[in-house]
């Protein structure tokens, strides 16, 4: 992975608008700041969940997130009208269902990314989703934020970029951390330097610094995102899963290490904790990571997957890392078989 740092700069993508810079004085915000609410999708496409079960699986998943996170804060469900009554009846009175038509779930990735100037000046920066690099064909997905920009009034900022949310972390103050195999792509940014896509996330994000490490591209959906492995719990501070016995023929394995180097020699504290040796799903495929999980207003919602060791490792980690915060352990293994989580599934709106 290598990481490098990049101050923020603008240039233009054919077909995406101009790249701009955020507005001075806006940023997109730690995730641990004071929300709104959250953003969630329901997944309803026949083309991702040709199993009649797997989607009511998903679906059922998706409305227990939902209704823990409503417990702690407002919660809107974007999608289709056709769908709602169907909906309503899994999910809390405290659960907002907005008309606004989606294909899947994963919200982090093609879901409103909102910057804020702490005065209660909203935006939203668009980073174009495009089903991760064409590897998946939706109707709806790729113009969610923009749909939700419109209706909330605010906004929608170009950054000349194609790719994920998922794929970026933030600290709040100026700082990004990126896996490269997610962005430095040609199924995502054709044509631009890793430089250059530095600098357009850099202005995406209000930042000033992205610390980039090499990832892995083609072995999964995302190329990797970087919310799998590694979250800022506060500024310049990291927590990361690793491997207890990292395999050498393992390149996910050998990327996580590499991550952590970089990290480390970028001057940023790194805590870690341990994946988990045992789980409920025995799929070579199946992702079980304790970082992808979600901070909401007064809670912190993430999976359990049947280690009990590391479990509750995990668990007391994110306690000591979030005091204050009450943690929620979930069973979100539909979603692991999909390669995604909590975080992957969710997209926090700042409180003005």
């Amino acid at each position: 992975m290598q990481r490098r740092s990049f101050l923020a700069g603008s240039v233009a993508m054919m077909g995406m608008g101009t790249a701009q810079a955020a507005p001075s004085g806006m940023i997109v915000p730690a995730e641990d700041v004071k929300h709104a609410c959250t953003f969630m999708q329901w997944p309803v496409s026949r083309d991702a969940y040709p199993g009649r079960g797997q989607l009511r699986k998903t679906q059922a998943t998706i409305a227990e997130i939902a209704n823990t996170i409503a417990d702690f804060e407002p919660v809107i469900m974007l999608a289709d009208a056709q769908y709602h009554e169907a909906i309503r009846s899994q999910l809390s009175s405290k659960v907002e269902l907005w008309n606004v038509p989606t294909d899947d779930l994963w919200c982090r990735d093609s879901g409103p990314l909102f910057l804020s100037n702490g005065r209660g000046k909203l935006a939203v920066s668009h980073i174009q989703f495009n089903g991760w690099g064409d590897r998946a064909s939706y109707q709806h997905d790729g113009r969610v934020a923009e749909r939700v920009a419109d209706r909330l009034g605010l906004d929608l900022i170009p950054s000349g970029l194609r790719g994920e949310p998922g794929g970026v972390e933030q600290d709040g103050h100026g700082l990004l951390i990126a896996h490269a195999s997610s962005w430095v792509n040609p199924n995502r940014n054709p044509g631009l330097s890793q430089a250059e896509i530095g600098q357009r996330l850099c202005r995406a994000y209000g930042a000033d610094r992205i610390v980039w490490s090499d990832g892995v591209a083609g072995q999964d959906v995302t190329d990797y995102h970087i919310d799998g492995l590694a979250r800022f719990t506060k500024r310049n501070e990291v927590l990361i899963n690793l491997p207890q016995r990292p395999k050498r023929s393992d390149d996910f394995h050998m990327a996580a290490l590499d991550t952590y180097d970089a990290l480390v020699a970028a001057g940023i504290k790194v805590n870690e904790i341990a994946d988990p040796q045992r789980t409920r799903v025995k799929r070579w495929d199946f992702v079980a990571a304790y970082v992808n999980y979600y901070v909401c207003n007064g809670g912190v919602l993430a999976s359990h997957f049947g280690d009990p060791g590391t479990d509750q490792a995990a668990a007391n980690a994110l306690a000591r890392h979030y005091p204050g915060r009450e943690v929620v352990m979930l069973n979100t293994d539909a979603l692991g078989k999909l390669g995604g989580g909590i975080h992957c599934a969710t997209q926090q709106m700042p409180a003005t």
